[in-house]
């Protein structure tokens, strides 16, 4: 059994030549991150859409929508009532205008206003998904389904988006890797495994990597699963990172952890202290003021969604009408997102929404059997993926 570790250094031998900074208190060796900017929030005046799109379409001025990074599995639950503050007439529905192309293409049609780009990665067109977006139009995600023989395999995706701006990213020697978030200071997350089994039940465990180095990071449990369950899934610019862990009861334990310190925070629901956790918790994404967004059992048989401001503010959010609400993440704005599920079993249909101040959006790419939202900067440009008419999952990104 692998001991759990607090955040190791794994060298990546192609860039072994990346020089360290100072020592820790434990003599390892501490790779210094890029300096911070002096401000946080970025100029947002120059749009992504500004560089992509033709001159034959334009990108229009109107409303923005959000959202999040991926959760690996799917809990199952029934929301009750939407949080205080929902519109009286309803969330909103926002159609997306799809297109069932394999490779990347500019969408012939804006939907509303945005445009939508189909983004897979040509070494697995079957199987793409894109699970967040910077500030500088960088994407993290991965291609391969995880079955035996199609293994997770990460990257991350620059502008202009051909296939030659797919760059590799995988955890040295793992079998597995999902890259699922990035900031603006070059700072990756995920989860990697050493594991491609037929059961697709492998131990994962979380990382971060900056300038080529990868770290391990696993919260430090006496208690983990079998096999292991530790991923991180969103960071923000001061270099805070979240995700969660499973416990050997099954239970996901959300928490926060800090690049600059190596040091772990947790994330409770309501009425939990330290002692007593509470809840099943996964923290999936984090804003630059401190705001984590992610869901959790609000009951033994309910998942809702949460946004828990840094003021310690805890406010629980349900899509009206679904059987489940996650969300995935939250951008400087405190727009929430994530998906919901409307129906059960084999009537399952899962939508994307954004939430901002009480009032939801439900997100749909056209001709699609489902569709995620994963991730959201602070221009507006999200990223996601759709189950398209011949059964692939492709992954997206729309521009506003």
């Amino acid at each position: 059994m692998l001991k759990p570790l607090a955040a190791d250094e794994v060298k990546c031998p192609r860039l072994s030549s990346v020089t360290s900074g100072k020592q820790s208190s434990r003599g390892e060796r501490v790779l210094p991150l890029p300096a911070r900017p002096a401000a946080y929030r970025k100029d947002t005046s120059m749009k992504l859409a500004d560089h992509l799109t033709p001159r034959s379409l334009s990108a229009r001025t109107g409303p923005r929508f959000g959202a999040a990074a991926l959760v690996s599995g799917v809990l199952v639950a029934s929301a009750a009532l939407a949080l205080a503050g929902c519109s009286s007439a309803g969330p909103d529905t926002v159609a997306l205008a799809g297109n069932d192309s394999s490779s990347m293409q500019m969408s012939a049609s804006l939907a509303g206003s945005y445009q939508v780009l189909t983004l897979n990665d040509r070494r697995d067109l079957t199987f793409n998904q894109l699970l967040g977006i910077n500030n500088e139009g960088a994407i993290a995600g991965y291609f391969g389904s995880g079955a035996a023989g199609h293994p997770n395999k990460g990257y991350v995706l620059r502008p202009p988006f051909a296939q030659s701006d797919f760059g590799n990213e995988n955890f040295p020697r793992s079998v597995q890797t999902q890259v699922t978030g990035l900031n603006d200071r070059g700072v990756t997350v995920g989860f990697w495994s050493g594991q491609n089994t037929a059961s697709m039940s492998n131990a994962n465990f979380g990382f971060y990597s900056v300038n080529g180095r990868f770290f391990n990071v696993n919260f430090p449990t006496g208690t983990p699963a079998k096999p292991a369950v530790d991923q991180l899934l969103g960071v923000n610019d001061l270099d805070v990172a979240v995700g969660f862990f499973t416990n050997a009861s099954g239970i996901n334990r959300g928490y926060e952890y800090h690049i600059s310190t190596r040091t772990f925070s947790r994330v409770l629901p309501p009425g939990a202290t330290n002692s007593k956790l509470g809840a099943s918790l996964t923290a999936a994404g984090i804003n630059n003021f401190g705001d984590v967004a992610g869901f959790y059992n609000k009951t033994s048989s309910l998942v809702d969604a949460f946004l828990k401001l840094h003021s310690g503010r805890f406010i629980t959010i349900a899509f009206p009408g679904a059987s489940m609400t996650q969300a995935f993440g939250v951008n400087d704005g405190d727009e929430v997102v994530g998906t919901y599920t409307v129906g059960s079993g084999s009537s399952a249909v899962t939508h994307g929404f954004t939430w901002l101040n009480g009032k939801f959006a439900s997100v749909d790419i056209g001709g699609a059997s489902s569709t995620t939202i994963n991730g959201v900067n602070d221009e507006g440009d999200v990223v996601g993926f759709y189950t398209d008419a011949k059964g692939n999952t492709d992954g997206f990104v729309a521009l506003p």
